[in-house]
């Protein structure tokens, strides 16, 4: 058997996972553990009980989001009108598994997609105010010893948006996609940032009954411009749905704008990535991306 290198992935498996649990939380080491599929690309889930949930980095690019998720979603949740997760314990480094891991709350629900949506206006509307009332939470100060960590800008995915809009030129329109992505480059944000999602998607929303009921997955929370949350409106939204999260949303043209840069280089980038070994992800985001493109 090779020799795993420091920067090979660790294995996480039933077995650790419960010993992580015990060796660090003993009080619910007895409860039932079951692996939750399908998790996302930034951590492995496990379901803890009835009423709790295990997440665990699966890489370095993932490995301060429990951190950060446990010293910011507690403020943040009495303010928010829909639920998001509440951490109640912070697993450290332990057994040869490197990064820090957590344990939330457990919440109910399908991750949401269009045709799970029972009312697809009355769901614009919950997630534009949702959205706005995060944007406007006031951030920390920054500067301080607590400041918010900073999102990344759209500028920087240039490159590897250009490039990818060059190697899926056979399934899009790479003309049309060059067009709204260099539209959205010549915008500029001239606000104060302030506190975004980070990976606002279908994906990361959760639908009970027809509605939205949660947003989960605040591995990318930090203060930066509201526009890269907006990839949720070609993600989740028919025409008449992303019409209406646009005007309660309140973003200028110039955001909106910025908001299809997002969802042209999110979907691009999980396109090239997924698309040859996942085919769910090959699905959404080819419909992401054709979505972005025709506006």
């Amino acid at each position: 058997m090779p020799t795993p290198r420091p920067t090979d992935p660790p294995h996480i498996d039933d077995a650790l996972v419960r010993d992580l649990v015990a060796d660090r939380f003993p009080a619910w080491s007895g409860l039932p553990l079951r692996r939750w599929e399908p998790a996302g690309s930034d951590n492995v889930i496990y379901r803890l009980g009835d009423d709790l949930s295990v997440r665990l980095p699966r890489g370095e690019w993932a490995a301060g989001q429990a951190v950060k998720e446990h010293r910011w979603l507690p403020g943040l949740a009495a303010r928010l009108p829909l639920a998001i997760p509440a951490p109640v314990g912070l697993g450290e480094p332990a057994l040869g598994y490197p990064w820090h891991w957590s344990v939330s709350q457990w919440l109910p629900g399908t991750a949401a997609r269009t045709e799970l949506l029972t009312d697809p206006q009355r769901a614009a509307r919950d997630l534009a105010g949702f959205l706005t009332t995060l944007w406007e939470t006031p951030l920390p100060g920054q500067g301080s010893d607590d400041a918010a960590p900073t999102a990344e800008g759209l500028a920087r995915r240039d490159r590897a948006t250009r490039d990818a809009i060059t190697a899926t030129a056979d399934r899009f329109d790479a003309a049309a996609l060059t067009r709204v992505w260099e539209a959205a480059l010549a915008t500029t944000d001239d606000r104060a940032p302030r506190w975004v999602h980070g990976d606002m998607h279908d994906g990361n929303l959760l639908v009970v009954d027809g509605r939205l009921s949660a947003v989960i997955d605040f591995g990318g929370l930090a203060a930066g411009d509201p526009a890269c949350d907006l990839v949720v409106a070609w993600t989740l939204f028919d025409a008449a749905a992303r019409d209406t999260f646009r005007s309660l949303s309140g973003v200028d043209d110039a955001t909106w704008t910025r908001g299809r840069g997002w969802a042209i280089a999110t979907g691009l980038n999980a396109y090239t990535a997924y698309a040859a070994v996942n085919p769910r992800v090959a699905a959404a985001t080819h419909r992401q991306i054709t979505r972005a493109a025709a506006g």
